[in-house]
């Protein structure tokens, strides 16, 4: 074995360790949850747990294989402030953490609009601290003396190399990715970075995310049993890596990734930076490639809100399992128009921001959180009729997704001839794919065979930092196995998302 790539791909529920070989064939794989640290009421990441973790897996791994390199992802919206000693100045908090309508005003009263900060940074108005921005606004007005203290601030990817290697990195995906901290029209901090005053407590350079770092430290040597040669790349935004793999086999456009998963991203990588006005006020933003170039994106919680709603089905019914639905039952909910579930779960973390969690019925409207009060208190005069359906509702439920989906292609600009390719659960997912492929007659829908796509297009960086290889030539040493979805015809289906859009309150902020 020429050498191993350790991977380390920090979700925001699972925590995983993936070893591939110089193939790029996963060899082994350890996944970790860690509950959150409790901190002044706030949920924290639990750093100092995953460390330890992270050095007893690769202490075992070092004894087994020959690790050349190690590279991390991470999910968005997450920072870490340290002082010159590389401590913790303020804690690392949740992205999930809301405050509440007068800290996103106060927010955006000083810093300015929503809608000015959509189309200049890129990035839309999201809930909680998934604007990274809202984050540090947060710590700096909770924690003025400790992060006064602050002489180094770091993405997430880059922290975790930090502290693998004590040297400090930034990168542009993660910069770029819904943060409000990186002004995209003109390639440089934006002006709430600069209001913030957190310029300068950021590394000067920005590198690629397949640039080494370094080698690991002395210590983490020790640690670990890790060879002192071991290089570290400066890790790379979660999303973006799911990509990589793609654009070594198909180019760098003319497809869009539908990512699935707690959330569902769709990305289309484009050339050009721009919205139309009609874009300003919805989710909608720009990320940014590996490779430095725009990439337009939509998203929703579309696996949150899957296991959520399934769970309630499934406590009502006293089931353990999603039962497998027949496509009469599919066609006759898509004739009938008469029932509809609709978002959003998580009010304005996707494309319905004003929409209230529902199941609409012959007109009448049933809200989440009194179908949950009626589930508990077994009060079934306060359940809709199709509740009682098991397979029905799990098909509404279906359908839901399905529209949000075909909502995020539309609007991240899906065009006749591009190619879908599904990642993630709902790759999994048939009548999810079917449904999804009969909507779009002039776009063809592929499953890849890739099982862990976002590790994957990590260990993809690790290769090119080990040996030199750019990203196009990598495509030579892997295959990707592209399954087309048949098409199948479903004319009911148009008609079907007409009236579920009615329902479904598609309005976006006023600009």
């Amino acid at each position: 074995m020429e050498f191993v790539i350790g991977v380390i791909d920090i979700g925001m529920t699972n925590k995983k360790i993936a070893l591939y070989d110089s193939a790029l064939k996963q060899i082994d794989i350890s996944i970790r949850n860690f509950p959150p640290k409790i901190i002044d009421g706030f949920e924290t990441h639990d750093l100092e747990a995953m460390e330890e973790w992270l050095i007893l897996k690769l202490r075992d791994y070092s004894k087994k294989y020959p690790v050349k390199a190690l590279s991390v992802s991470a999910h968005g919206g997450t920072f870490t402030c340290l002082d010159k000693a590389g401590r913790l100045t303020v804690p690392c908090i949740y992205y999930t953490h809301e405050r509440g309508d007068e800290f996103h005003k106060k927010f955006y009263e000083k810093f300015g609009s929503p809608c000015d900060l959509q189309i200049q940074p890129g990035t839309p108005a999201l809930t909680a601290f998934l604007n990274a921005a809202k984050g540090l606004f947060f710590v700096k007005e909770n924690y003025p003396e400790d992060f006064k203290k602050t002489s180094l601030l770091l993405l997430y990817p880059q922290y975790w190399a930090y502290r693998f290697t004590g040297k400090a990195g930034l990168e542009n995906t993660y910069l770029g990715c819904h943060t409000y901290l990186w002004d995209q029209l003109k390639s440089r901090f934006s002006s709430v970075a600069e209001g913030l005053e957190i310029t300068h407590l950021f590394p000067h350079k920005i590198s690629k995310s397949w640039e080494p770092l370094g080698k690991i430290s002395k210590e983490f040597a020790d640690k670990t049993g890790l060879d002192n040669d071991t290089i570290v790349t400066m890790g790379i935004h979660d999303s973006n890596s799911s990509l990589l793999p793609h654009f070594a086999k198909k180019g760098e456009t003319g497809f869009i990734l539908n990512s699935t998963g707690t959330w569902c991203v769709l990305m289309n990588p484009v050339n050009e930076y721009n919205y139309s006005q009609d874009e300003i006020g919805k989710t909608v933003f720009y990320n940014i490639s590996a490779n430095g170039k725009p990439i337009k994106t939509a998203i929703f919680q579309g696996g949150q809100e899957f296991e959520t709603w399934s769970q309630l089905f499934m406590d009502f019914h006293k089931k353990t399992e999603i039962p497998s639905c027949n496509k009469d039952i599919y066609r006759s909910v898509l004739i009938e128009k008469d029932a509809f579930l609709l978002p959003e779960l998580f009010s304005g973390s996707g494309q319905f921001p004003y929409s209230k969690a529902r199941i609409t019925e012959k007109g009448k409207e049933y809200f989440y959180k009194d179908i949950l009060r009626a589930v508990k208190n077994n009060d079934h005069f306060c359940l809709p009729e199709c509740f009682f359906n098991y397979e029905k509702v799990f098909v509404l439920l279906k359908f839901s997704l399905i529209m949000q989906t075909i909502v995020c292609l539309e609007r991240i600009g899906i065009k006749p001839g591009m190619e879908i390719f599904v990642e993630g659960g709902f790759r999994k997912d048939i009548a999810y794919n079917t449904y999804l492929s009969a909507f779009f007659p002039d776009n063809d829908v592929f499953l890849s065979d890739i099982e862990e796509v976002t590790a994957f297009g990590v260990a993809m960086t690790a290769k090119m930092a080990l040996t030199g290889k750019q990203l196009m030539t990598l495509s030579e040493d892997f295959e990707i196995d592209y399954q087309i979805v048949e098409k199948e015809s479903v004319p009911e289906l148009f008609s079907y998302r007409d009236a579920w859009m009615k329902y479904a309150e598609n309005i976006g902020m006023e600009c």
